[in-house]
């Protein structure tokens, strides 16, 4: 699979770009601050439908336009397709897929696929869980694009579920629904007159009466949804483990190996313990069915926090994938140059990951030479040689290693041209 075509229209700083690009290594030469980034992020934006630099699609607006408008042409081994992404922030965004309107964005995904390593990627490492439970999530959804409905779906069902427990938080009778007790006599009980909750799944309101009911109906929904979501993300681990050993040493270049594990949060020996971060406990086997059943009496046993709190403490949008360099957690132990070997070896796993599904994905590799040192920046431009399509971009053409010696393009106060004039 390989980019022909990108055109861009009020992107980040691009009022106008058309650019056409070949097989093989691209690289993007320009000082910083003048665009080369905003190239590969547009990439990425078409094949992921987000973009690694910022939450909201506000900023990839140019300043002053009113919409953004994206254009790819693909060439894979079954067809050539085009692939149109119009960015309008506070409204819904458009997508057309050979020139023909599409119903949802997301039916474009998996015409483009891609894996983009940058500076950001040091937060896999170093961040906070939520940096790695996106790596997955995303990995998931270019492997196989079905899984951004379970995705959203997922995130549809906690936001309502944590709604609800907002609303129960603080009131005298939500006891009840903890298996506490009743309220006090003087405190309203669920069914007062006027009190209203948020509405079950179909979008429908609930009076306060139906509090029990309602919570109960927003457990099931989640943890289905959860068990869907979680069983993805362990099988997805279990095939990313491999790969990730074998990126780690050809980058690094040393003894000490690097391993995964998925770590949930809550437990599997039921009842009495919902610690399921623990060191050492094994991961179940990724059964959605057992899975759900888990995520029932999990959520059961953490109702009464859960109220108190008023929120959601169980479930998949909670887990870590912890990573271990020798016998050590990576995160607050790992140096600069394991971090960094350790992002780029999650990249480069998920690209051999997505390679097995039949074409290469295209390759982005952002401003990641002049972080390494002479020995890393060799071996990973060995690897990135192999790719049949690498989207480079660097301050200065000597950062990039020779093996990656393909076409140049020069960057400057929002233009792209061919080194050279051509």
């Amino acid at each position: 699979m390989y980019l022909s075509r990108l055109t861009l229209t009020d992107f980040r700083s691009y009022a106008a770009m058309d650019l056409t690009l070949e097989r093989g290594v691209s690289t993007l030469i320009g000082a910083n601050g003048q665009g080369k980034t905003n190239v590969l992020e547009a990439v990425g934006y078409l094949a992921t439908l987000g973009s690694h630099r910022v939450g909201g699609d506000g900023p990839l607006v140019r300043h002053g336009a009113e919409r953004a408008i994206l254009r790819g042409a693909v060439t894979s081994a079954d067809r050539d397709s085009l692939v149109e992404i119009e960015i309008n922030p506070g409204r819904a965004n458009r997508a057309r897929l050979n020139r023909t309107p599409v119903p949802r964005p997301r039916q474009v995904l998996g015409v483009l696929r891609t894996v983009l390593s940058a500076p950001e990627d040091l937060s896999l490492v170093k961040g906070d869980p939520e940096q790695r439970r996106r790596y997955l999530d995303d990995l998931l959804v270019a492997r196989a694009p079905r899984y951004a409905a379970v995705r959203a779906d997922y995130e549809r069902v906690l936001r309502q579920r944590t709604a609800l427990l907002k609303s129960l938080r603080g009131r005298p009778w939500a006891r009840q629904l903890a298996g506490a007790g009743q309220a006090g006599p003087a405190g309203p009980r669920p069914g007062s007159p006027g009190e209203e909750l948020p509405g079950d799944p179909d979008g429908h309101g609930a009076p306060a009466g139906s509090a029990p009911t309602t919570l109960e109906v927003w457990d099931e929904h989640l943890a289905t949804k959860g068990a869907e979501l979680l069983a993805a993300r362990l099988s997805l681990t279990g095939a990313l483990r491999p790969l990730l050993a074998q990126s780690y040493a050809a980058l690094a270049g040393a003894d000490a190996g690097i391993t995964i594990s998925y770590r949930r949060s809550f437990g599997f020996n039921m009842p009495g313990r919902r610690n399921g971060a623990a060191a050492g406990q094994p991961e179940p086997e990724p059964d959605a069915g057992k899975l759900a059943a888990w995520l029932r009496e999990a959520l059961a046993l953490a109702r009464a926090e859960e109220i108190e709190r008023g929120a959601c403490l169980v479930g998949p949008h909670r887990d870590e994938l912890e990573l271990r360099i020798g016998d050590l957690p990576a995160r607050g132990y790992a140096s600069h140059g394991e971090s960094w070997s350790a992002a780029l070896a999650l990249r480069l796993a998920a690209f051999e990951l997505l390679r097995q599904g039949g074409d290469d994905p295209v390759l982005l590799l952002d401003d990641v030479f002049a972080e390494l040192d002479t020995g890393r920046r060799e071996r990973l431009a060995a690897v990135a040689a192999g790719a049949e399509q690498v989207l480079v971009t660097a301050a200065v053409a000597q950062d990039v290693p020779p093996v990656l010696a393909g076409g140049r393009f020069e960057v400057a106060e929002g233009r792209v041209t061919r080194a050279g004039g051509g």
